[in-house]
């Protein structure tokens, strides 16, 4: 596990850091949802991961220990996503950021949990779930 370097003290919280890595649009087919359907046929989600940290070193040294390896966020996502049933989005973004937080052993989180096709009436692009965690 790896942590960004000179993450922010208590005086700098991690949103005045500007430096993130996303890793966005990562795509699965689970069986999450409210609706017995939902969990039993399946739908596409959408996952973004955002994770804020200090990347100078890294930048500098050009060296992935001084950084965090998206490789092991995308691997977390696919897990926590293909692996389980949750009946809400919050429910698996608050997995996925938890996951992160312990495993990638990074400081702040944003995870957006997306259901591209919700069962609703009408045209709808998508719903979105998205929270943030120190």
């Amino acid at each position: 596990m790896t942590d960004i370097p000179s993450a922010p003290s208590a005086s700098r919280p991690a949103t005045d850091v500007p430096d993130r890595i996303v890793v966005q649009g990562i795509q699965f087919y689970g069986y999450h949802g409210v609706h017995d359907e939902e969990r039993k046929l399946g739908q596409r989600f959408l996952v973004d991961v955002e994770i804020r940290g200090d990347l100078r070193a890294a930048g500098r040294r050009d060296d992935l220990s001084a950084s965090v390896d998206y490789g092991r966020i995308h691997a977390l996502v696919m897990e926590i996503g293909t692996g389980g049933q949750f009946r809400l989005l919050e429910a698996l973004a608050e997995q996925i950021a938890t996951a992160v937080l312990k495993q990638v052993g990074v400081r702040q989180v944003t995870v957006r949990a997306t259901k591209p096709s919700p069962p609703l009436p009408g045209i709808v692009a998508g719903v979105s779930v998205e929270i943030t965690r120190p």
